[in-house]
């Protein structure tokens, strides 16, 4: 794959600025791995965990062992992960679905939630679909400051007047197709400590998505009640196929654990059909590869930001990230699926396909998305979207390596370029 010197040298001279991050960024990936290397050894992992069960799953130690170091690696006192969970949103659906009961409230304090949530509450989609809102569950939402802290005001006003009827407490960590900054532990640990001062008898719930590994604690560290992910970001380190997990406390997970599966079945049954090795090893894997996606969006935000192209980006190039996530702001439609076109041109699979706008289920807007991974919709791989709207935003996430997603990033930047000939 040729590229311009142009391009080249925006790539040396990004490295160049980039080098003390990357640094901080392995230190971060190191400690990490250790914390799960410490908890294979605890709970002493054998090749024998990797046997496939089949049928109801009775007495699968490989898929109980695997909770078991899920929680402890999260900070949580419990915690489940599937390969049969299809994606985040379900994932996301199994913990809400858990926890709310008719006549509770749903109260979001990030802002809208990702857009495909919006079917599951009941804010879009028609009646009787089975959405939240259709069993008797409402929503409220409090939206974010400009400057991304939580509004301390609306949080203690829905609070104090219909706090007997909250029952979830919402916070999505990432920023999904919102152009606001990521929240970091701390910063949810603090407006959790809010809430607690209000109201202690709700569940507060994380979508933590796109965040795993990115610091050295998980959100259950500073008093979520349960936290929720999909395998095919961040914790599946680019080695398992397909799953999420939930983690939080032993209630919460409990709970959920009958929307997984059934009431009074819970987490006894389940067969993990030879899947397990590949959780193992993804969990394995998840600290390096968060480490090359983090890698991958610094660069993008420096050769697509202020020192490069020219476009708006968050966060900027040497900023301090807490989830795999870039937002380049490119205020067209040419220059959204132009950024899409170069990434897919500059993917290991279907590179020879070219990208294009579509009805995507779950959107409201027609969406482009430039994704050749090895595993279909998987987010831990260099992938780009973004909705067709303004101000056009395109979200680039993942790179299974540093060195191929620098070669996707100069990729999209070529495709940018080339565009505005």
């Amino acid at each position: 794959m040729a590229f311009s010197q142009k391009v080249l040298s925006l790539a040396a001279d990004a490295e160049r600025e980039l080098a003390d991050i990357f640094a901080r960024i392995d230190s971060i990936s190191f400690e990490n791995t250790q914390k799960i290397m410490n908890a294979f050894k605890e709970h002493r992992v054998s090749e024998a965990v990797f046997n496939p069960t089949s049928g109801y799953g009775y007495n699968d130690r490989g898929r109980e062992i695997l909770d078991e170091i899920w929680a402890d690696v999260m900070g949580a006192e419990a915690a489940f992960v599937r390969h049969s969970i299809v994606n985040g949103t379900q994932a996301l659906t199994i913990g809400l679905f858990g926890l709310l009961r008719p006549g509770d409230i749903m109260f979001s304090i990030a802002g809208k939630p990702y857009d495909t949530l919006d079917e599951v509450i009941g804010n879009t989609g028609e009646a009787g679909n089975g959405s939240l809102r259709d069993f008797g569950v409402e929503y409220r939402q409090a939206d974010l400051h400009e400057d991304g802290s939580f509004d301390l005001d609306r949080i203690r006003e829905v609070l104090r007047h219909e706090g007997d009827r909250v029952k979830v407490v919402f916070i999505q960590r990432s920023k999904g197709y919102l152009n606001r900054k990521t929240l970091s532990v701390d910063q949810i640990g603090e407006v959790i400590k809010f809430v607690r001062s209000l109201k202690n008898d709700c569940y507060i719930v994380v979508d933590n998505c796109y965040g795993e590994f990115t610091e050295t604690r998980e959100p259950c560290a500073v008093g979520a009640d349960m936290i929720i992910g999909s395998l095919i970001k961040n914790p599946g380190g680019g080695m398992a196929e397909s799953g999420g997990y939930i983690a939080g406390s032993a209630k919460a997970v409990e709970l959920a654990s009958y929307r997984l599966t059934s009431v009074g079945c819970g987490l006894e049954v389940g067969a993990t059909l030879g899947q397990n090795k590949s959780l193992y090893k993804g969990l394995f894997y998840a600290p390096h590869t968060t480490a090359q996606a983090l890698k991958t969006a610094h660069l993008a935000a420096y050769m697509f930001g202020e020192r490069g192209l020219g476009f708006d980006v968050e966060p900027a190039w040497n900023e301090e990230r807490y989830d795999i996530i870039q937002a380049v702001i490119t205020h067209s439609p040419e220059g959204l699926c132009a950024i899409c076109r170069g990434i897919q041109a500059g993917s290991p699979i279907d590179s020879y396909v070219v990208p294009e706008p579509w009805e995507m289920p779950g959107y409201t807007d027609k969406v482009i998305m430039a994704a050749g991974a090895f595993t279909q919709g998987s987010s831990i791989e260099l992938s780009a979207d973004g909705p067709l709207r303004p101000p056009y935003t395109a979200y680039l996430q993942g790179g299974l390596t540093y060195e191929s997603g620098k070669i996707g990033i100069m990729s999209a930047v070529e495709e940018v370029l080339k565009s505005k000939k």
